[in-house]
């Protein structure tokens, strides 16, 4: 595989669902620039204290939680491989009368554009899936933090992974067996947009995750899984209690997120 060609199927692939997800219900930009938060309380509950704190937030889509966590008195920093999901971003912090800077790089390349330390890495949903390389996604956030500061990780679960769309056959390896390629019509905030895209992703098992953490010089304070997802973002779901969302068929039976939080040693 050439090097930089996930990267430019993933770009294409994030410029073109950027549009629709902008225009979504899923999002709701009038209701997030009316001052609701972005934020679950999966996430919420491992913050800690954000005043003043600085905050590196990977893999930040369009903003909304950047733009979240400094409500929440943060001086923030997002990072985002899609240019118009940055480009995106800094016009709704604009809108929000925020100050979050906004970074348009591929993750690998930050230390090129970045040099600065911060209190808190922040990156949740959907984000690992994207990138080739662990051992290196744990480095960099050891690089961006500083002494004693904090990784809020939230994600998830690998054995959603396994299945088909439908959740109804296994189709993928737990564990990571290279490139997943993938072509899609549609995205998750609207299945009948019409988009259509390829992708190039990867599975990463929770032995990978962590394991690479703990090798990178963090210190793992905790671990979470939960049997429901806070988005409604999957097929074949059900609301069983109001934002959290399961697979209706498979109900409490599989694990649909999972929570770390770590801290630089």
């Amino acid at each position: 595989m050439n090097t930089d060609d996930y990267r430019l199927i993933n770009r294409a692939a994030w410029n073109k669902r950027t549009e629709v997800h902008l225009q979504s219900e899923f999002y709701d930009v009038a209701g997030f620039l009316n001052g609701k938060s972005s934020l679950n309380s999966i996430e919420l509950n491992l913050l800690p204290d954000l005043t003043n704190k600085k905050v590196l937030h990977l893999q930040c889509h369009f903003g909304q939680d950047s733009i979240s966590l400094a409500r929440m008195g943060a001086d923030v920093t997002g990072v985002d491989l899609s240019d118009k999901a940055i480009k995106a971003a800094q016009d709704l912090n604009s809108r929000a009368g925020t100050s979050c800077k906004f970074i348009c790089c591929d993750l690998y390349s930050l230390p090129d554009h970045l040099s600065e330390t911060f209190d808190l890495v922040f990156t949740t949903y959907g984000t690992i899936g994207w990138l080739p390389d662990i051992t290196q996604w744990a480095q960099l956030i050891h690089r961006f933090l500083k002494p004693g500061g904090q990784l809020v990780f939230v994600e998830f679960h690998p054995v959603v992974w396994m299945f088909d769309d439908d959740f109804n056959t296994i189709t993928y390896r737990y564990f990571n067996s290279g490139e997943i390629r993938e072509t899609y019509s549609g995205t998750y905030t609207n299945r009948e947009s019409g988009i259509e895209y390829a992708s190039v992703s990867w599975n990463h098992g929770l032995s990978e995750v962590i394991q690479n953490l703990i090798n990178a010089g963090l210190n793992i304070e905790h671990f979470g899984e939960y049997d429901y997802s806070p988005y409604n973002c999957f097929a074949n779901t059900e609301e069983f209690e109001k934002g959290k969302f399961r697979i209706q068929h498979l109900r409490d039976s599989i694990p649909m997120v999972y929570s770390i939080l770590a801290s630089r040693m």
